[in-house]
């Protein structure tokens, strides 16, 4: 019996959202309204966009990083897309970083170092 990919894609981010009440991130003093943690947390609708490039990214995933990017800083967003609970969620980085793009948000900082990445 083949399991549908919805049911997966329910048990990565239950695992996702597990770990991220377990780990400390790095840079967590980044968020002001909050830890980097409770913002990656907040990412969860960006899980499968920050895995594959070809991914569509959602509406929801779009206004959580819009939001975070605005409200927080983009610090925040960074050390959020970087973190150790990303990492064990099975995010990429680099395809992490592409997100805003893909979102079409205009007023993003093209060029900001992000770690060792930079938002395209």
């Amino acid at each position: 019996m083949e399991v549908p990919m919805k049911y997966i894609s329910l048990v990565g981010l239950l695992v996702f959202v597990s770990i991220a009440g377990l780990e400390r991130v790095e840079g967590a003093g980044e968020c002001a309204k909050g830890s980097a943690e409770s913002e990656t947390w907040k990412l969860a609708p960006c899980a499968k966009a920050a895995q594959d490039e070809h991914a569509q990214v959602s509406g929801k995933c779009c206004a959580e990083v819009k939001r975070i990017g605005e409200n927080q800083s983009l610090s925040c967003l960074c050390a959020a897309m970087l973190s150790q609970n990303a990492k064990l969620a099975g995010i990429n980085p680099a395809i992490a970083m592409t997100i805003p793009k893909r979102c079409n948000i205009v007023d993003r900082p093209v060029g900001y170092k992000c770690g060792a990445y930079t938002l395209p």
